[in-house]
C-alpha cells in the first residue's frame, strides 16, 4: 500500500481535503482521509504542503501520431487517400516513444484522447490511453473513444485542391449522411460479408461510441447537431470554437463539446470567432465541456495553462479544473475509473508544488496507476 500524505487534496469529488491521506492499493485509490493516516507496512510519500489532484485528461489530442520533430516520417495524422475511412484506427499509428508523452508527464497529463486529424470528413476510431507505458496495447484504457469526423474547411482543402469531393460545405454533409445510410443497411442484414469501415460506423449507429465532430463554426456545428438528430447517434462537438452562439441548442440536445486549443491565434477563417469566453458561455448554458490542447498545436504540457485561460474567459477556477479532471472523464465515458481521487478508481494522481493554474507550478511526482512515473528532480 502507498500513503501519499500531508498535501491538500483537489478530489474533484467533493470538496478539497486541506491536509489529508491518499491510500493506494493494487493500483487503485483505497481511500482518502483527512489528516495523517499511514497504515502500518505502508509505503510512505511526505507531500506536505503540495496540491495533490487526479491526473489531467486531455480529451483530444494527437500525441504519439504526429510527432513533432518530424515530418511525413512521424505524422501519421491524416490519410488522404479517401474522404471516408471509418476503419482506420489510431491504436495502430501511436507511437509510444513520441517524446510528446513525457511532456505530458511533465505536465500533469496522465491519460489521453489520440486520434486522426481533420482532414477527412470521417477519419477513424480515437483511442483513450495512459500517457506512460512502452507497448501501446498496455496503455489502452478505452478503444474505441469515438469516431473521428470533420466538417468545415479542412476537408473542403484538402480535397477540393485535388478536384474531389468535397468542394462544399453541402457535400461534406451528403457523405457524412451517405455514410450513416450504408451503415444502417449493413446493420438490417442478417448475413454478409465483413465491411471493417461499416464495422465502425454500426458502433456509432448503435450507440456503442459517439460521434466526434470536428466544428469550429456555429453553422458547421449544427450541421453536426442536425446529422446527428437524424440517425440517432451520440455526438461531441470537437474544438465548438463558436459553440458560445449555439450555446442553448447544444444543451437543449445534450451534446458535450472538447474546446480548444485555446493557446493560439485565428488560424484561420472558421476560426475568426474564438473568444476566451467560450467556456463561461457553455457552462451558464448547461453545456458539458472539457478543455484540449490539439497537440502539437499546443504543446501537451500546457493542458493546465488551458484551463486556467478559460478563468480569464470568466470560467469559475473549480469548473476550469473539472474541464481537464472528472467532466473530461465523464464525456468519454470513463467517470467511474478516472477524474477524481476517490475509492475504486484509477490511482492516477499528481503531486503539484503549487495550484496547477499558477504560472510557476509544475508537477513535482506523478503516478499512474499507483506507479510513480515521473518525478521533477529527476
Amino acid at each position: 500500500m502507498l500513503a501519499i500524505f500531508g498535501g491538500c487534496i483537489f478530489t474533484m469529488g467533493g470538496p478539497p481535503v486541506k491536509v489529508g491521506t491518499v491510500l493506494v492499493d493494487e493500483g487503485k485509490i483505497a481511500g482518502v482521509e483527512a489528516g495523517v493516516v499511514i497504515p502500518p507496512g505502508a509505503k510512505a510519500v511526505d507531500v506536505t504542503g503540495k496540491i495533490v489532484m487526479p491526473g489531467m485528461i486531455d480529451a483530444h489530442c494527437h500525441v504519439g501520431i504526429a510527432e513533432e520533430i518530424y515530418r511525413e516520417e512521424g505524422d501519421d495524422s491524416n490519410e488522404m487517400s479517401d474522404p471516408v475511412t471509418p476503419h482506420l484506427r489510431a491504436v495502430d499509428a501511436v507511437n509510444p516513444a513520441d517524446l510528446g508523452f513525457r511532456d505530458a508527464l511533465a505536465g500533469g497529463v496522465t491519460t489521453v484522447v489520440t486520434g486522426p486529424g481533420s482532414a477527412n470528413i470521417i477519419g477513424g476510431e480515437m483511442v483513450a490511453m495512459k500517457t506512460a507505458g512502452t507497448v501501446v496495447d498496455e496503455m489502452v484504457v478505452q478503444f474505441p473513444a469515438g469516431l473521428k469526423a470533420a466538417l468545415g474547411e479542412n476537408p473542403k482543402r484538402s480535397y477540393g485542391r485535388e478536384k474531389k469531393p468535397p468542394y462544399t460545405r453541402m457535400a461534406s454533409a451528403a457523405l457524412l449522411r451517405e455514410t450513416f445510410v450504408k451503415g444502417l443497411d449493413y446493420l438490417k442484414k442478417e448475413s454478409l460479408d465483413r465491411d471493417l469501415k461499416m464495422e465502425a460506423v454500426a458502433r456509432v449507429l448503435r450507440g456503442d461510441v459517439p460521434l466526434r465532430v470536428h466544428a469550429h463554426r456555429a453553422d458547421d456545428i449544427m450541421t453536426a447537431v442536425r446529422i446527428a438528430g437524424e440517425f440517432g447517434v451520440k455526438l461531441v462537438i470537437e474544438h465548438c470554437t463558436e459553440g458560445h452562439l449555439v450555446a442553448a441548442r447544444l444543451a437543449a440536445r445534450g451534446v458535450a463539446a472538447v474546446i480548444g486549443p485555446v493557446i493560439t491565434n485565428r488560424a484561420k477563417v472558421e476560426m475568426q470567432g474564438i473568444t476566451l469566453e467560450t467556456a463561461r458561455m457553455l457552462a451558464e448554458a448547461g453545456v458539458r465541456f472539457a478543455v484540449m490542447t490539439d497537440h502539437p498545436v499546443v504543446p501537451i504540457q500546457y493542458l493546465s495553462v488551458s484551463a486556467a485561460l478559460t478563468v480569464k474567459g470568466g470560467l469559475s477556477p473549480e469548473r476550469a479544473l473539472r474541464s481537464v479532471t472528472i467532466d473530461a472523464a465523464e464525456i468519454l465515458g470513463l467517470g467511474e475509473r478516472l477524474g477524481s481521487i476517490e475509492p475504486g478508481k484509477d490511482a492516477d494522481i499528481v503531486v503539484w508544488s503549487r495550484h496547477p493554474f499558477d504560472v510557476a507550478a509544475r508537477a513535482e511526482k506523478v503516478f499512474i496507476n499507483g506507479r510513480e512515473v515521473f518525478a521533477a528532480s529527476r
